[in-house]
């Protein structure tokens, strides 16, 4: 199987040897196209283990490598510092690499980063990879996104803000915007941070017939995130809408929904001295 067929084959049916396969691409200069596919796919948590993210890191460092490359690689890292970020090392079996190895891409990233001599795609897929791991250093990389007045700066840092908390008013603010990368991701975020003062945005969309598809997705799971109890009447037509990937959206939205304890239930379990996780 050639490299590229792995583009469109899912990871639980790459051949078991597909690690040590996008290893060998990375190394090989002389195959830049092979390189670029190994590095989009070699974050994937089916393959990635401490070489692999180690060889990722030494490109997105590396600034004789090309611009593209160094940006597929940082963008590939997302998926491993997240989860290690989310599980902790509490069970090794958890996360595919070592903690020292986390340490390594989290400084490394940051460094990057800071270094204004990179190029501007480097550092915006770097910030977009490295805030799947919150660092203290991300609200003001972030902040500094957004206000710059650049629209490519200001789609990463509304991406970003689904990840880091402390961005309600930009969110906001951004659910105005005329550009549909920006409008996107900040209902991403808005549903991912349950902003109250985004419902009515968000219904408006779901109830528009004209809604892009992705769009409308997105705006199916932050019904359900942030007015659990209304997600089942809001979305009852799109449930049965006729469009496959609508409708199991919207399904699975409204289980989601269902299965979240509203307000009154998260009291009374805090009165009894409950074991609710915020």
């Amino acid at each position: 199987m050639d490299l590229k067929d792995l583009l469109d084959t899912p990871p639980w049916e790459w051949p078991r040897d597909a690690a040590k396969r996008f290893q060998k691409a990375l190394m090989d200069r002389a195959n830049a196209s092979d390189r670029l596919v190994a590095a989009d796919l070699a974050g994937d948590l089916v393959v990635v283990n401490d070489q692999l993210a180690a060889s990722l890191t030494a490109i997105v460092r590396n600034p004789k490598e090309p611009d593209r490359l160094r940006a597929k690689a940082a963008i590939s890292l997302g998926p491993v510092l997240e989860q290690a970020y989310t599980f902790e090392f509490e069970d090794p079996d958890d996360v595919p690499i070592t903690e020292r190895t986390f340490r390594h891409i989290q400084r490394s990233l940051q460094e990057v980063y800071l270094d204004e001599t990179t190029p501007k795609e480097v550092r915006r897929r770097v910030l977009e990879a490295s805030v799947r791991a919150q660092e203290s250093w991300h609200r003001d990389a972030i902040g500094a996104a957004y206000s710059s007045g650049d629209k490519d700066w200001m789609l990463t840092a509304v991406f970003s803000m689904r990840w880091v908390r402390g961005f309600d008013d930009q969110i906001l603010e951004a659910l105005k915007s005329a550009d549909p990368k920006i409008h996107f991701e900040a209902v991403v975020a808005a549903g991912n941070w349950e902003l109250a003062a985004a419902w009515p945005h968000v219904v408006a969309i779901v109830q528009d017939a004209s809604a892009p598809q992705d769009l409308l997705l997105a705006a199916i799971t932050a019904v359900a995130t942030i007015r659990p109890a209304e997600a089942r009447t809001v979305l009852a037509d799109l449930a049965d809408s006729g469009d496959e990937e609508i409708e199991a959206a919207a399904l699975d939205a409204i289980a989601m929904a269902q299965a979240t304890p509203d307000e009154e239930d998260e009291e009374d379990d805090e009165d009894v001295g409950g074991d609710w996780i915020n």
